[in-house]
């Protein structure tokens, strides 16, 4: 990107969540800065099991079950937002897509690192146990309105409305054989559709039992209101101290992603200024979809290292 761009009002930094890994993800960065290598060598000491082979090596199967995918995520983001930090960018806020929202809230000051992981632990075996105990399954609807995809889920009933994350792209969550006769109905009426390949039906009521299990985590560890304001995509609202924290972290499973909301929330507090801190470009193309005229960056690899550098100098 042109280093002739305009200054962003304030910045803000991103984080996705699961199903964006990919085998092979933070190696360059950890190659190029000893601060991400020394991440995924944290990671691979609290968590017992070897993060950074996984994320380096795969294999892609192991990568992808949500056990492994969850932390595998969060280091790898932490790991860039570290080396973000050595390059001299400085968040005005922060937001997180789902599990993303941890390492937000990492980079926030309200979590640190090591229980972040223990956490997201926690939250993948949790949320396995669910989707091998209640059949489930979620479905993008691809040019819906958010009032049709509510309309459309209300409709079948046992699914619903589980990720608004752009204009034209919303996915829904629910019962294996709800989401199938979604999928049909959408079809009948003219809409694109798209199965998702996930193990189960996140953010909706199904994965109340995972929430409660999350619930108790979280008053095991310490928590601190952010010192950097922290969006919410659970609330699209900054949202401060540490129980309300810990309240999100749990409604988080069984509520929507509110990613458009969030986004938005942040330009009115004047941010142009939008970089994603994980492994691939995923939140940067919903951005463009939703503020076309924001500036976003990504720091994923080694590659991406020149344009942070330059935004950090203007910044």
């Amino acid at each position: 990107m042109s280093t002739q761009a305009p200054v962003p009002q304030k910045i803000a930094l991103m984080f996705p969540g699961q199903g964006s890994q990919h085998v092979g993800m933070g190696s360059s960065l950890a190659a190029a800065f000893p601060v991400a290598r020394l991440t995924f060598e944290e990671a691979n000491d609290v968590l017992g099991f070897d993060v950074m082979g996984t994320c380096f090596e795969g294999p892609a199967d192991r990568l992808n079950s949500t056990f492994y995918a969850q932390p595998a995520v969060l280091t790898t983001s932490v790991a860039a937002w570290r080396v973000a930090t050595e390059l001299g960018i400085k968040a005005d806020l922060t937001l997180g897509h789902s599990l993303g929202e941890y390492a937000a809230l990492v980079a926030s000051g309200s979590l640190s690192f090591e229980d972040a992981l223990r956490l997201v632990q926690t939250r993948g075996e949790a949320t396995t146990d669910v989707a091998r105990r209640i059949p489930g399954s979620m479905a993008a609807l691809l040019g819906a309105t958010e009032e049709q995809a509510e309309r459309l889920c209300k409709a079948i009933g046992d699914v619903w409305p589980a990720n608004y994350n752009c204009p034209g792209q919303i996915v829904a969550s629910g019962l294996l054989k709800s989401v199938d006769r979604l999928l049909e109905s959408a079809r009948e009426q003219g809409m694109k559709v798209r199965r998702l390949d996930v193990e189960g039906a996140f953010h909706s009521s199904i994965m109340a039992p995972a929430a409660e299990k999350m619930r108790e985590a979280l008053q095991t560890v310490k928590v601190s209101s952010p010192s950097v304001p922290f969006v919410s995509a659970t609330t699209a609202a900054v949202e401060a101290g540490a129980d309300r924290v810990r309240t999100i972290l749990t409604q988080q499973l069984t509520g929507p992603v509110r990613f458009t909301q969030s986004v938005r929330a942040a330009l009115d507090m004047g941010t142009t200024g939008f970089v994603e801190l994980g492994p691939r470009r995923t939140l940067v193309g919903l951005v463009r979809r939703i503020l076309p005229d924001a500036q976003a960056y990504h720091l994923g690899s080694a590659d991406d290292v020149p344009d942070i550098r330059a935004l950090a100098a203007r910044a």
